[in-house]
């Protein structure tokens, strides 16, 4: 069974099985959740139950997809997340003992069902939360080590009460328990295009996938669309497909103002991974911080997966994709010179960039591909359910 054009699990199907899935944090169509845990469940035959902040970020709850009912969750943005986790308190003690198993996304929802007469619920661990307040811009500075240490409470409550899946196996080491490990992988097409095939205007692209934040290198990115402009005189552009925000936001929006870059703004995953095809290199300048040290980018990943060669700051993870696998290059941290001048390389010559691509997508068929990592997910939400 195929939903939104994606292969289900090979497992026999558990028929009659509910899950409600909440967040007040990501988008409605964040990749993970919506694009490929919730299509694998309900390829399996289950129900889901969609609860996040679809006005919160402006798009409409989904209606016509069979097995799925969405509701409505406030948002939690910035230091205002009390009226998020008090909207999404109702909804689990409404909603959820209806259901078999409850899905959360967010930290901030571990504390929510407190009290509340619910079925086994799940965490899925998404990042390394303690390392990531680091980087949060509406933390204060004086308050970081605080809400770090609060975080690790939660952690500890969370292993407490409920199950946990774990998006990185580096994130094992925060908890004390082993636990299920079900990676931040993705669809890997059978026979991408050809890496550097230029779009019907001629133009080459170089593509950056995903949130745009300073620690995930937005300047650096837009110092590499204003040199590749000016040196190629347009025949090579950067393409932006992600939201930015913030001091991001601002530099991001200038440049495409400017014609240095063309940013697309938030593009739902399943159009957006499409975006990748045929691009000359893809881009994760993401900077060396506690929160990106220990995981495996999702961008280098989704770039492998799509026969786009990698350019890459020098996080273990990513170095050792690209090492493996031969799909890309690794760059020093922040060094906007030598990006340009590997991309202008393969501008030159397209063959080995094609070459190169087929190198990284090769390795993601054989490791990363979502298709058999998918029947992981729903048997970890299974067991769940049958200890409940």
């Amino acid at each position: 069974m195929s939903i939104d054009g994606q292969e289900g699990p090979s497992a026999t199907p558990r028929r009659g099985r509910r899950a409600l899935v909440v967040t007040v944090v990501h988008h409605p169509h964040d990749a993970r959740i919506r694009h490929r845990q919730i299509p694998a469940l309900l390829a399996a035959g289950w129900q889901v139950t969609y609860a996040a902040p679809f006005q919160g970020y402006g798009v409409p709850p989904e209606q016509d997809v069979a097995g799925l009912t969405c509701v409505e969750v406030t948002r939690a943005v910035g230091r205002d997340r009390w009226r998020a986790q008090r909207s999404a308190r109702a909804v689990l003690r409404d909603l959820g003992p209806a259901h078999d198993v409850v899905l959360l996304h967010d930290p901030e929802l571990v504390p929510t069902t407190t009290r509340l007469d619910l079925p086994p619920v799940v965490w899925d661990v998404h990042e390394d939360t303690a390392a990531a307040v680091a980087v949060r811009p509406w933390v204060p500075d004086p308050l970081r080590p605080v809400l770090a240490r609060a975080v690790t409470a939660v952690e500890r409550l969370a292993e407490r009460r409920m199950s946990l899946l774990l998006a990185d196996e580096h994130y094992a080491g925060r908890f004390r328990r082993q636990h299920p490990v079900v990676p931040n992988t993705t669809l890997v097409p059978v026979d991408p295009p050809p890496a550097g095939s230029p779009g019907p205007d001629g133009v080459q692209r170089v593509v950056y996938l995903g949130s745009v934040t300073v620690e995930r290198g937005a300047r650096e990115i837009v110092d590499v669309g204003r040199r590749l402009r000016s040196v190629t005189d347009g025949r090579v552009i950067v393409q932006v497909v992600g939201p930015a925000h913030g001091p991001a936001g601002r530099v991001v929006q200038a440049a495409h103002l400017a014609g240095d870059l063309r940013w697309e703004g938030f593009v739902r995953s399943d159009t957006a991974l499409g975006m990748l095809d045929g691009a000359l290199a893809g881009l994760s300048p993401l900077h060396d911080t506690a929160n990106f040290r220990p995981s495996v980018p999702t961008k280098v990943v989704e770039y492998m997966a799509h026969g786009v060669p990698v350019i890459t700051s020098p996080l273990p993870w990513a170095v050792d994709l690209v090492d493996r696998s031969g799909g890309g290059v690794v760059v020093p941290f922040g060094d906007v010179d030598q990006t340009v001048a590997q991309v202008l390389a393969w501008a030159e010559d397209p063959t080995a960039a094609a070459a190169v691509g087929r190198r990284g997508h090769a390795l993601a068929v054989a490791e990363l591909d979502w298709a058999s990592r998918s029947v992981d997910f729903v048997a970890a939400l299974d067991r769940a359910a049958d200890a409940g």
